[in-house]
């Protein structure tokens, strides 16, 4: 399919640059094949049936925006920015430099924040500024200096317009997140509370997790004006065996599978509902049949973005057109920090 037929005009006010304080005081868009209806995010226990499960992906963000200078090679040391995006052992990193032309492997780049540095080496350079950087630190020491010199890796549409704070390092992190590697957040999951949690199970709504460290790829642009030569960035992500073997379950009584963002789709997508631990690019545009979810809750995304895509292959491209011109018509918030929907599957 052509990339522009998924453009759509945005007025740049849409853009939450803030969340909403209560988290669950968002709006929710409810789209269903027969129409739209506008809710309150805390009202979800009355929008999804007992039985159901909602699979939440448990992973952390990390501060994953590095700021630096190379040193070591001629008289200069110009300034270097990496993002990291996909670990690949306990010492190395892929990661998109800026400016990349001024790196080369073997460059050494000292990292700094305040009174905290960390040194690593560029062992490759890739294509489209992706470099692999070694680290003078591996594992959980790694982790600690990372926290030390690195900055909450806020998206480029929200980043571009403010400064990260010490606010964002709460804003920009789901309730449950449990397991470090995102450079990312799981934006669907934030507008969850305790308190809603335990609403949505006194309703007889259980939950389960998955891990999809979510990396940087998912910002990039899509450069190709046809969605079939476009390629994602690898995310590593893991599906347990217990909790393939109660979706089932749950889907076997009559329940349905509702996936909290785009990422938890992605991934049990990519696992077809069996045990799944490794990397996965998976693309889904219209067309694709799904066969492991059965709802979608996810905020508002960008324009000719992937995930723009992707709810239109599971709502249907002209529903989501609708949706989407209704949100904004109705002020909603786009984005990361904004409102959300819940998706029904397209006929």
């Amino acid at each position: 399919m052509r990339v522009s037929d998924f453009d759509f005009d945005l007025p740049p006010e849409r853009i939450a640059l803030r969340p909403v304080t209560p988290r669950d005081s968002s709006k929710l868009l409810l789209v269903r094949p027969d129409g739209l209806q506008d809710h309150v995010f805390r009202d979800l226990p009355g929008l999804l049936r007992p039985g159901d499960v909602l699979v939440f992906n448990n992973t952390r963000v990390i501060p994953a925006a590095l700021r630096g200078r190379r040193v070591g090679r001629g008289g200069t040391a110009p300034k270097i920015e990496a993002l990291l995006h996909l670990r690949l052992d306990g010492q190395r990193w892929k990661a998109f430099a800026k400016p990349a032309k001024k790196l080369q492997a073997g460059d050494r780049v000292v990292f700094e924040n305040n009174a905290n540095a960390l040194e690593a080496v560029v062992e490759q350079k890739g294509e489209a500024g992706e470099v692999t950087l070694s680290f003078a630190h591996s594992g959980p020491a790694l982790d600690a200096a990372l926290a030390g010199v690195g900055e909450v890796p806020l998206p480029p549409y929200i980043a571009g317009k403010r400064g990260t704070d010490e606010q964002d390092r709460a804003d920009y992190q789901t309730v449950y997140a449990e397991k470090e590697g995102a450079v990312a957040a799981p934006t669907a999951g934030l507008h969850f509370t305790p308190e809603l949690m335990d609403r949505l199970q006194q309703a007889g709504i259980s939950h389960e997790f998955v891990t999809l460290h979510v990396g940087a790829g998912t910002f990039l642009p899509v450069k190709a004006e046809d969605t079939k030569d476009h390629k994602m960035h690898a995310e590593w992500g893991e599906v347990t065996a217990a909790t393939c073997q109660r979706l089932k379950a749950a889907r076997a009584t009559g329940g349905r599978i509702v996936a909290v963002g785009t990422t938890s789709l992605r991934l049990l997508e990519s696992s077809g509902l069996e045990p799944f631990s490794g990397t996965t690019d998976i693309f889904i545009t219209p067309g694709y049949r799904f066969r492991a979810i059965d709802q979608l809750i996810t905020n508002f995304h960008l324009p000719k973005s992937t995930l723009f895509m992707l709810v239109s292959a599971f709502s249907g491209l002209e529903r989501m057109r609708e949706a989407y011109a209704h949100a904004i018509a109705h002020d909603y918030r786009f984005y990361s920090y904004g409102d959300s929907s819940l998706l029904f599957p397209a006929p």
